[in-house]
């Protein structure tokens, strides 16, 4: 009996192993390993070296082309999130009021992007937003003339709303599944407005589904490469397109190793931030 009581004690701990370990070996070593190499001193003649200075990172907090390339991306993965969230909650709502095949139809027609290659739909954008572009074709039709769009932030984030918005619908989606239309409809003959019904009833429910895809939206968006590449140009870069030319041009994998790191932190502060203030608004809803 001492012996299954024992085993019993060790059972959740073996249950979390092999998950753990798992975790470790992609995650906490491979971050274990870019935080030592950003901290390890380089030479361009030479290569890295062996010493540790903390100059990466002085360098990269104080440099303006850093600090206005951290400010882009956190300022686009921001507007992508809002844009997100003001589209694909409404859309959400939409399809958790479907009845079947129309809400399997609009399903597919939601999820169906996340089936393409986001190289390819980038090569997509560029097409339709390029200078001889159907967007600028249409505007010649209207008579407003050509209109730069490419290689502007305009187009990253409209390319990244387009890749980003399915994460931020389906979580949406799945917390109104929970939620009963009767429970709406209730309020409505007890005299609310569809709007008091949709802020007093739906909202509330549909928090965690907003800021699990908010976060989501964000961590994908501030993070994303092949869209500010592709679309931004050499020009316009984010902090994933610096960090590839810091290992793959300059060769300076210490400076590539500290941007990643401190791109990884930043998202990091805003996403428990973010985290933090939802639950606090939600709380006081709900009390």
């Amino acid at each position: 009996m001492t012996a299954d009581r024992r085993l019993g004690h060790w059972t959740p701990v073996l249950l979390v192993l092999p998950g753990a370990l798992l975790f470790t070996a992609l995650v906490v070593v491979p971050l274990g390993l870019t935080a030592w190499l950003s901290v390890l001193d380089y030479d361009s003649a030479t290569g890295i070296k062996d010493t540790v200075t903390l100059s990466h990172y002085t360098a990269i907090l104080t440099d303006g082309y850093y600090l206005e390339i951290f400010w882009r991306t956190l300022r686009i993965a921001a507007l992508t999130t809002l844009i997100c969230a003001a589209i694909g909650v409404p859309e959400a709502y939409v399809l958790a009021r479907m009845h079947d095949p129309w809400r399997s139809i609009f399903l597919v027609v939601i999820i169906g992007p996340l089936l393409v290659s986001v190289v390819v739909r980038a090569f997509g954008w560029s097409m339709l937003l390029g200078s001889t572009g159907l967007v600028n074709q249409a505007l010649h039709a209207f008579g407003l003339g050509t209109v730069r769009l490419l290689y502007t932030e305009t187009a990253i984030v409209v390319a990244l709303v387009h890749v980003m918005l399915p994460f931020m619908v389906i979580p949406v989606w799945t917390s109104l599944q929970k939620l009963d239309p009767a429970i709406e409809a209730a309020a409505w003959t007890l005299g609310a407005s569809r709007l008091t019904a949709i802020r007093r009833v739906v909202f509330p429910e549909i928090m965690t589904g907003l800021l699990s895809g908010s976060l989501v939206v964000f961590g994908l968006a501030a993070s994303s490469f092949a869209i500010p590449g592709l679309i931004g140009g050499r020009r316009l870069k984010m902090a994933a397109t610096v960090v590839y030319d810091e290992y793959m041009h300059e060769l300076n994998w210490p400076v590539g190793a500290a941007i990643a790191i401190v791109v990884l932190l930043a998202n990091m502060l805003i996403m428990l931030g973010y985290n933090r203030l939802v639950e606090a608004r939600t709380r006081k809803t709900l009390g």
